[in-house]
């Protein structure tokens, strides 16, 4: 039985954006699924446009999703005398030809075209003219001038394509470069590849990749065209939408098994299922499941499926990301325990680690550099509360254990003495522990922030 091969091919122009990383990970789970090989292959033939900056991100973005390859990084800038050892066979048996018409030439013959009504292509002027090498000649492939290319596309079913439609393409540059459509194909061939699943904006390259593997003798892998990915507004994903980068998603404080089951649900589905482990993928994915239509892009459901992930994730685990999170937005490095013990009070608020750092950020303040809401200052820190207050601080500070429970058990029998109520004190005690009003349980947090920290923002809170 043949192994499958799939293949993730991103050009180093930009980023790794969402619908790459998509077809990656429809790629990857097909390969996984079936024993068989993912491998990475960058193909970065436009050198003008292609940077080693974009070829990183690339790969650290495939890592942080967990996308891992069996073979590569291969470079197509590097596979150069391959493509032209097939480009010189493909001339050798007349499946190919140079051309001399400048790129002023060729346009002018697609303007003529077009001026009749035609498909505005090539002419054809320098194919049975059997011209040699020269400058600034090119090599054109030798489209058959009648006939359909006809392959059954594993989303889309049976796809004819009429060669009418198509000119003489180019393979070779003038410059001795092989074009995009020969260096995939033929890297696809040698690289064993089975199954080609890619988005549907690479539709159109197919048939003319068809022609060059029956060319050149190769057998033909199944195609699958993947639709595209939309903005809310129905139109092709952009900046406009927001984020398109992964490693923005990251930054932003998603997780990447949060993104990973978000986007294989943009183009596939389970059922009613809508969140996934990577185990659950691995055993539930299937080439079947991919839909015909586009899909839209949703933040809110990214940011309910990552709550997901935040909800029931390892405390150890978030805890390292927020740490990791909070060092490179604020150049701060919490301790590993401290985190432990604030990320199970945000677990169930905070949608991104991002909203987590930003609820907690009180906790990796001092007495001194807390901000406060001077509103809230104004309004909860009367002098008669502060009075209350400082005889709180008192009894925390004689307390013998300092958990939630003995805080909550010392303002019981405080407030049960006084004759107060709960709201009378809550509001004031979270403004002087956080500076704001808004925090996670009251007796919890103070556990958290420990005796110290706790007693030093009640002193503050008097001063204020």
């Amino acid at each position: 039985m043949t192994q499958i091969v799939t293949r993730f091919p991103p050009s180093p122009t930009g980023y790794l954006h969402i619908g790459g990383a998509r077809t990656a990970l429809f790629n990857y789970l097909y390969a996984r699924q079936n024993d068989g090989k993912f491998i990475l292959r960058i193909e970065d033939t436009d050198q003008a446009r292609s940077t080693q900056e974009m070829t990183d991100a690339i790969i650290d973005a495939m890592h942080w999703l967990g996308l891992d390859f069996d073979e590569g990084p291969y470079f197509q800038s590097q596979r150069g005398d391959l493509y032209n050892r097939y480009v010189d066979k493909l001339l050798e048996t007349g499946a190919a030809y140079y051309c001399s018409c400048t790129p002023e030439e060729v346009d002018e013959m697609r303007e003529t075209a077009r001026a009749a009504g035609l498909k505005p292509k090539y002419n054809g002027k320098c194919r049975e003219q059997d011209l040699g090498p020269g400058p600034g000649r090119v090599v054109r492939f030798k489209t058959p001038l009648t006939g359909k290319v006809v392959f059954d596309d594993i989303i889309k079913g049976p796809i004819a394509w009429d060669v009418q439609e198509m000119d003489d393409f180019v393979i070779r540059r003038a410059d001795g470069s092989a074009i995009y459509q020969m260096a995939v194909v033929v890297d696809d061939a040698e690289m064993g590849v089975t199954h080609v699943i890619r988005g549907d904006d690479h539709q159109n390259n197919t048939p003319k990749q068809i022609l060059l593997y029956e060319a050149m003798g190769f057998p033909l892998p199944k195609f699958g065209h993947v639709p595209m990915i939309l903005g809310p507004d129905k139109k092709k994903m952009s900046k406009r939408h927001g984020a398109t980068s992964v490693m923005t998603y990251r930054e932003l404080g998603y997780l990447p098994e949060a993104m990973l089951s978000y986007l294989v649900r943009l183009g596939w589905s389970h059922g009613d299922d809508e969140l996934f482990t990577m185990a659950e993928l691995l055993q539930k994915f299937s080439l079947e499941g991919l839909g015909k239509s586009a899909s839209v892009f949703d933040m809110d459901k990214l940011n309910w499926t990552n709550s997901h992930f935040i909800k029931t994730g390892e405390v150890a685990r978030l805890a390292r990301l927020l740490g990791d999170l909070l060092q490179e937005t604020s150049g701060i490095a919490p301790e590993q325990p401290y985190l432990e013990a604030i990320v199970p009070l945000y677990q169930t608020r905070a949608k991104t680690l991002k909203e987590m750092a930003e609820q907690a950020a009180f906790f990796f303040h001092t007495a001194d550099t807390l901000p406060y809401d001077g509103a809230a200052v104004a309004k909860l820190l009367t002098p008669e509360i502060r009075g209350h207050l400082a005889v709180m601080a008192s009894r925390m500070e004689a307390l013998t254990a300092f958990d939630h429970k003995s805080l909550e058990d010392m303002a019981a029998a405080y407030l049960e003495e006084t004759g107060l109520k709960f709201k009378a004190l809550a509001q004031p005690i979270r403004v002087a522990i956080t500076g704001s009003t808004t925090s996670p349980g009251l007796f919890e947090t103070m556990e958290v922030l420990g005796r110290e920290r706790t007693l030093a923002r009640f002193q503050k809170a008097l001063t204020l």
